[in-house]
């Protein structure tokens, strides 16, 4: 088993990421990548964590009150295959905390509603330790802009064909946080903490600048 270079700490901020086993689609469909996003909203807490109860008594999950998260989160984006999130710890063991139940809670949804066993994800979740402010700076685009590869595979490595088409393609998609950062009214901006990540982008005007300027980067 791998052991990581470093230890979760208070203050510091982390990108998260892991895939499926195999590479294997993790998202089957709209009602997989809906249940995700929620358990990072409710997997986000100390409490036990039981959907079913939760939604016999709110009918908006997000409206449940989960006391103190485990982590602050700023960025995510759910990709087919895989997924990110940007995040800090708000309690000791936060981190591990939250990410195990978010994958073991739909890991369990996964393979009872596809009649599978087994893991669904490659192991241990993967860390990397966000070291300086113009790497967390660059983590917004980078995490955000992830869905570009649906729509143009070999954008990074041969340049991005159609800049207004693939920004227009981000900012609707809706298994990330960008929506939540263009003034779009959804009860998903719950699972954010924006307070708790430096504010680079005070307007859209400024986050849609940085965006194009990452597409455009060769």
């Amino acid at each position: 088993m791998t052991t990581r270079s470093f230890s979760f700490a208070s203050g510091e901020f982390y990108h998260i990421y892991n895939r499926g086993v195999d590479k294997r689609i993790i998202y089957k469909d709209l009602q997989g990548y809906t249940r995700f996003t929620e358990l990072l909203y409710v997997a986000n807490t100390p409490k036990p964590t039981d959907l079913r109860v939760i939604r016999r008594r709110h009918e908006n999950l997000y409206e449940w009150d989960r006391g103190d998260p485990l982590v602050a989160i700023g960025a995510y984006c759910l990709m087919p295959n895989h997924f990110h999130i940007l995040l800090t710890p708000l309690q000791e063991n936060g981190v591990s905390t939250f990410i195990n139940k978010l994958s073991t809670s739909y890991a369990m949804y996964f393979n009872k509603k596809h009649k599978r066993s087994g893991a669904l994800f490659e192991g241990k979740f993967k860390a990397k330790h966000v070291e300086s402010d113009e790497y967390l700076k660059y983590l917004f685009s980078y995490i955000h802009l992830n869905p570009v590869k649906l729509i143009q595979s070999d954008w990074k490595e041969k340049g991005i064909k159609d800049e207004g088409r693939a920004y227009k393609y981000v900012t609707n998609f809706t298994h990330s946080s960008l929506m939540d950062y263009q003034q779009k009214s959804r009860t998903e901006s719950h699972i954010l903490s924006k307070n708790s990540f430096p504010d680079y982008f005070p307007t859209v005007a400024n986050r849609k600048s940085e965006l194009i300027s990452w597409l455009k980067y060769e």
